[in-house]
């Protein structure tokens, strides 16, 4: 890959513009417009995040790049968020996809736009992206695509493998404090009636989401992979292995007609080139994508390798943010004639080279899990990573090869047959493939939780009848990891894994019947290792140079009370500081809990509290919400609530409480 940097050119920087929609209503945008004679190519940013200050800081250090290279860059609130008006329904709605299909055309017939628009985004604006791509519209050309989903039912923060992950709860939290923060009165007149609209009238997210435990039309909504052929811009998807989306870039190399190529490098939940871990060239990889699919230039992208990653190594791992260990490489092809299948079977407490035969009683403590990390690492300050998993392996069912006489290489998704029987209607089944170093430390590689109902399938789970024997396939989550000589390879099973994994309702006992168990590797055996073109070293970037008042930090503590209930309480400040363009002041914090005993999976509790404050002059306000939530062996309990205050004495404004119970189904 090759690219001539553009000579750079001066910006116009706009701070809030106003783009109409056909039914009257207008979203907010900032824009970023080169200094040149002539159309440009533009790049859209379209997310629910707030432009003036939620995505500011990353803003400044990506768009600002884009528009002295060329491009206009332009980021625009989601309706009902932000400066934006109307009313916000729900994530990857039909409004919005219908709405950014308006936007797109909006940009389109810009005289500063020259008709070609790609769009970009890491999580939200990655699977709008995606979505976008997928209804086709003229003007979108190209994507980048980082740390998304090609399912929503299979690879988001809802369910994984049947199962109810805790951030289904977790992210309606953080989007209901989100969605309680006012528009900027400098941009809205009408910011104070708007904010208690929004406030009074915001959907109950996590409640809505509960009420399809199963991959209904809710969840195929949004999912490009119902059909891969209707995507026709080339994408570029881009993730990295501390983070939860690992699946959705093999899957488009893989699947799409149009090119595709995957990236996936150690990074968390963020931009790589503010990543705290390993950062690179997330600019270069972006402009060389773009410069061929909007200005034709010939950057080479099209002959990249189908799949660049980075191949990791034992590290000895910890939760707080350290360097990873590894190499970078390539596959030309995906799914590549490098890797194949490697079977090994479940015996004894060991994986044998040989079918074996008798039973296995899989059976933990609802505890299981203490090193998990955060489901994705990159969303809070720190102390979010997975750790040594040693202590969840002893509470787990572990099968282990020998000390490996040779490395061994895996990239892909391994996959687990299972034959088994259970003692309960509703059971799980969590598999870990872990790297055991020769000191004992135990380095997850992948995971993949699977409710045991939904065996057969994801659309019509039923309940397991106590003793019948069933058989299930548990296929991973992607990984690329290579295991030294003298390391082992284990397969940790439990039948729970919190805080990840919302517990089933009752402890459950699962019995693997060995004849009918076995694990398939995904082994990669290179003769000769290829070109991996990997992103260079992040280059400088200009930052936004806020006035600090208050530091960002965090902390967390793992304790056990007196009855034996394990509780994990943690805070992050995410600190306070004035924008230097617009002035406000805005400063956020969130707690959050979790807490669960051993004995009873139905003593899972989460809960959260976010506040958020924002100031100019003698304007502010301030928001607190909180949230909960538990259940029994039949329902689940939701709980919500917002407190509202103006004004230097703290005046509320409103305060208004949410209350649900959605029955349990299936899981």
């Amino acid at each position: 890959m090759s690219r001539a940097p553009c000579p750079p050119c001066a910006y116009d920087l706009i701070e809030t513009t106003w783009i109409p929609l056909p039914d009257g209503r207008r979203l907010a945008a900032r824009m970023w417009l080169p200094q040149v004679d002539g159309p440009v190519p533009a790049i859209l940013e379209y997310l629910p995040y707030r432009k003036g200050d939620g995505t500011a800081p990353r803003d400044e250090t990506t768009h600002t790049v884009f528009a002295t290279e060329g491009y206009a860059g332009i980021r625009v609130d989601i309706a009902g968020t932000g400066d934006s008006e109307g009313v916000f329904d729900d994530e990857y709605s039909e409004q919005e996809l219908s709405d950014g299909e308006a936007v797109l055309a909006w940009i389109a017939a810009q005289d500063w736009c020259d008709g070609n628009i790609g769009m970009i985004g890491i999580s939200w604006g990655g699977f709008n992206g995606l979505q976008l791509a997928f209804r086709r519209p003229e003007a979108l050309k190209a994507v980048v695509s980082v740390a998304s989903t090609t399912d929503r039912y299979a690879d988001d923060i809802h369910y994984m493998g049947g199962c109810l992950l805790s951030d289904n709860a977790n992210w309606a939290s953080q989007m209901f404090a989100y969605q309680s923060r006012p528009a900027d009165p400098e941009n809205r007149p009408d910011w104070r009636a708007d904010w208690i609209k929004r406030m009074e009238d915001m959907p109950f997210m996590a409640a809505e989401w509960l009420r399809h435990q199963t991959r209904d039309g809710q969840w195929k909504h949004g999912s490009v992979c119902e059909d891969w052929a209707a995507i026709q811009a080339p994408v570029l998807a881009i993730t990295g292995w501390a983070d939860a989306y690992v699946n959705a870039p093999p899957r488009l190399a893989a699947n799409l007609k149009v090119p595709a190529k995957a990236l996936v490098g150690p990074w968390e939940h963020r931009y790589a080139h503010i990543a705290k871990l390993d950062p690179a060239d997330f600019h270069g990889e972006v402009l060389a994508w773009f410069d061929k699919w909007l200005k034709g230039d010939e950057t080479g992208v099209e002959s990249l390798p189908d799949y660049r990653t980075y191949m990791q190594e034992h590290f000895n791992p910890t939760m707080q943010n350290k360097p990873r260990q590894g190499r970078w490489i390539a596959e030309e092809e995906w799914p590549s004639p490098n890797v194949r299948d490697r079977v090994m079977y479940l015996g004894a407490g060991a994986l044998e080279e040989d079918p074996t035969a008798g039973r296995q009683l899989v059976s933990n403590p609802a505890i299981l899990g203490q090193a998990s990390g955060y489901f994705c690492a990159g969303m809070r300050y720190d102390n979010e990573l997975p750790g040594d998993q040693s202590g969840d392996d002893v509470l787990s069912s572990c099968f282990d090869t020998p000390p490996l006489a040779a490395p061994l290489e895996l990239l892909g998704r391994p996959r687990l047959r299972v034959s088994f029987s259970v003692d309960r209607p509703v059971a799980q089944l969590v598999a870990r493939l872990c790297d055991v170093a020769p000191t004992g430390v135990s380095q997850r590689i992948t995971f993949r939780p699977l409710n045991l109902t939904h065996c057969n399938s994801h659309e019509k789970p039923e309940y397991l009848v106590p003793g019948q024997v069933y058989e299930a396939e548990i296929e991973l989550n992607e990984c690329a990891h290579h295991l030294r000589a003298g390391h082992q390879l284990r397969l940790a099973l439990s039948t729970s894994y919190w805080p990840i994994v919302w517990p089933a309702p009752e402890a459950a006992e699962v019995t693997l019947h060995l004849e009918g168990c076995a694990l398939v590797l995904p082994e990669r055996q290179v003769a000769q290792e290829i070109d991996p073109q990997n992103p260079a070293a992040a280059r400088n970037y200009p930052s936004l140079q806020s006035e600090e008042l208050r530091a960002p930090g965090g902390r967390s503590e793992t304790k056990l009370r007196a009855d034996g209930t394990l509780v994990l309480d943690t805070f992050d400040d995410y600190g306070k500081a004035v924008d230097p363009y617009h002035g406000m002041t805005v400063g956020s914090h969130v707690s959050m809990h979790y807490a669960i005993h051993p004995d009873d999976p139905a003593s899972a509790v989460f809960a959260s509290d976010w506040t958020f404050t924002f100031a100019r002059g003698d304007w502010q306000v301030e928001i607190d919400t909180e949230n909960k939530m538990t259940c029994d062996t039949e329902n689940f309990y939701l709980w919500r609530r917002v407190t509202a205050r103006e004004g230097a004495d703290g005046a509320e404004v409103l305060v208004k409480e949410w209350r649900e119970t959605i029955a349990r189904d299936f899981l």
